[in-house]
């Protein structure tokens, strides 16, 4: 029998505070409660399509820390190296959008339980004996200097036991500034096999953006194109096209096993399309399209990044996998809360063109 694969995911654990029924913040009497982080919405997916994984993070020693871990439990995911300690679990109000009126996310995290965790601190040889995959995002080294240092640490590692090292991007203006953002991030990517990004974000923070013809590339002549059409104002093959170019510059210049390039357009908060490029380096191999009906479009990026991480755990080839992926990600628009509830036999259905959303009796 084949041994279960494990993935290690890496990050902050936080309370989401939503309104209902698309209220503003203003006129909300009351919010829904859940909890989640980008690793751990990563890693409820890849635990829903069978393999196990392992959050590292802090919460506090109180009542709502343990409903935060209770929370995890709940969905399959194994706390053995969630830490108690600091004071408090950090917070996000969601207030969702709806037609032209986007989402908006107020963030309460300063002093939160991680951002006191200390290089030396984690038993990193016990938390990657026996693992296969370590996977974190931008949004950890972004809370405090410390916490970038452990996520180094976490690197330095994991790639000791050799374990595929995977990032999400991830970049959050309002958590700190692109200029810090891309210097911590590219000393990081020495340690990253597998990054995962959109043309956005590698634009922000490395300069690389995708461009109808080309894309701007160091020692090699290309055609360029001054002007940087909004992904609203592309069709399908240039957006596609110009997220292969960011994909091919993400692996030359960080030398990367894969790069992952999600693209998003649509008229509006409620209605979107969705679809992906995974490059090797020497190929990029994309992705069907599907035109969401949005109900939450928080976690839909962390659902891409856990359904990646399971095709290239699983041996899919990177066509499939990127395939996998996306329609996974798919059907968490479809889903209240940040977590991925769906299964291996749903995905692979929409895979196979069964997208009509019937009632199955």
């Amino acid at each position: 029998m084949t041994p279960r694969k494990k993935a290690v995911f890496f990050g902050e654990l936080l309370m989401r505070l939503g309104t209902k029924q698309h209220e503003r913040f203003v006129q909300a009497g009351e919010f829904t409660v859940a909890f989640t982080g980008a690793e751990a919405n990563a890693a409820v997916s890849l635990v829903h399509f069978g393999m196990d994984a392992y959050l590292v993070s802090i919460v506090p020693d109180h009542e709502i820390g343990q409903a935060c871990v209770n929370f995890m439990r709940r969905f399959g995911l194994n706390t053995d190296y969630v830490r108690r300690g600091g004071k408090r679990l950090g917070l996000f109000y969601l207030e969702t959008g709806a037609s032209q009126r986007p989402s908006k996310v107020i963030y309460d995290r300063t002093g939160s339980s991680i951002t006191e965790v200390q290089v030396g601190e984690l038993d990193w040889a016990g938390i990657f004996e026996g693992k296969d995959w370590f996977h974190f995002s931008g949004t950890a080294p972004a809370l405090a200097d410390n916490v970038a240092q452990v996520v180094r640490e976490g690197c330095e590692r994991a790639k000791e036991h050799g374990l595929t090292i995977s990032c999400d991007l991830n970049y959050r203006r309002k958590l700190w500034p692109p200029e810090k953002a891309c210097r911590v991030m590219a000393s990081l990517m020495e340690f990253v096999d597998v990054l995962i990004a959109n043309e956005e974000h590698s634009r922000e923070l490395f300069g690389i953006a995708g461009r109808r013809g080309g894309v701007r590339r160091r020692g090699r002549a290309s055609r360029v194109h001054t002007a940087i059409q909004p992904a609203s104002k592309r069709n399908a093959s240039d957006l596609l096209s110009a997220a292969e170019a960011v994909g091919r510059e993400l692996c030359d210049r960080f030398d990367l096993r894969y790069a992952a390039v999600t693209c998003r357009e649509g008229p509006s908060a409620s209605d979107t399309v969705w679809s992906a490029v995974l490059c090797d380096g020497s190929a990029c191999y994309r992705s069907a399209q599907y035109r969401i009906h949005v109900v939450d479009r928080v976690g839909g990026g962390d659902a891409f990044s856990g359904a990646l991480i399971y095709g290239l755990l699983s041996g899919m080839s990177p066509k499939e996998t990127v395939e996998f992926a996306v329609a996974a990600s798919c059907l968490k628009h479809s889903i209240h809360g940040d977590f991925n509830l769906v299964s291996l036999d749903e995905v692979r259905a929409l895979m196979a063109g069964n997208g009509a959303g019937r009632v199955q009796r």
